[in-house]
């Protein structure tokens, strides 16, 4: 998989066969049944109605929302102050993993399989329907905690799910982020982003069954005001379907 971003250092793993229960705060109400990952630009005229959409899917404690902004459209005028080149190729990734090699926005991908149209409600419920094919939450469960500094990453593999190998990914994100773009397609609109990511952190590899991972909370939150943790397959080295997810506290 693409490791762009800032790497985590001092990222540690435990072995399974440690007692999880004790060091675990009370699970959320609501595992997460989808993660929607908007490709979006300050430069894309037709992204504020999908930056919209996404405050409202941040909203929902089911959804995990991530808004990754991507620089391909600063020539047009206006350069992207949240953009970065590591979410440029991670939409690239994932169009190489699904092989149509489509790349637009706004894009949102849906559980890391399903490409649709980032402001297009019906299209993603769809996408979520299909990549969840009945189930209420993601098939693999992922449970946070903090002590001390620490952020301790459990998973717990479920009966029901075929895949056994995935990464640990910790994406610090900034909650809320106000912007007023002053030139370019969208002059003159202030346009506010939702769960804005600032690093794609890899903490390391799970192979299966329950695991526990350790990530210092300076990295997790570093960038921004809070963090996502997400379990990832792999295609091909590229981001493939997200087999589980967690927000870290205030998300």
């Amino acid at each position: 998989m693409f490791h762009g971003g800032i790497m985590a250092s001092r990222l540690r793993f435990f072995p399974a066969a440690l007692a999880l229960a004790a060091l675990l705060q009370p699970a959320r109400a609501e595992q997460p049944r989808a993660v929607v990952e908007l490709f979006t630009s300050q430069g894309c005229s037709s992204c504020p109605p999908a930056d919209a959409l996404l405050v409202e899917y941040s909203r929902q404690p089911d959804i995990v929302a991530l808004s990754l902004p991507v620089n391909y459209w600063d020539y047009l005028g206006w350069k992207d102050t949240l953009a970065h080149v590591a979410f440029t190729e991670r939409q690239k990734a994932y169009a190489h993993s699904r092989k149509d090699r489509q790349v637009f926005t706004p894009q949102m991908i849906v559980n890391g399989k399903k490409s649709s149209i980032g402001s297009d409600r019906d299209q993603i419920e769809q996408a979520i329907q299909a990549t969840t094919k009945g189930r209420k939450a993601l098939p693999v469960q992922v449970k946070l905690s903090e002590t001390n500094g620490t952020v301790t990453i459990a998973v717990e593999e479920t009966p029901d799910t075929a895949q056994r190998e995935g990464e640990i990914w910790v994406l610090p994100v900034l909650r809320s982020q106000t912007v007023p773009i002053e030139r370019g397609e969208n002059r003159g609109k202030t346009i506010t982003y939702a769960n804005v990511v600032r690093g794609l952190n890899r903490v390391g590899e799970w192979r299966g069954g329950s695991a526990r991972f350790e990530v210092p909370l300076e990295t997790a939150l570093k960038g921004g005001d809070g963090y996502v943790v997400l379990l990832q397959s792999t295609d091909a080295a590229r981001p493939g379907v997200i087999l589980g997810a967690a927000k870290g506290p205030g998300l």
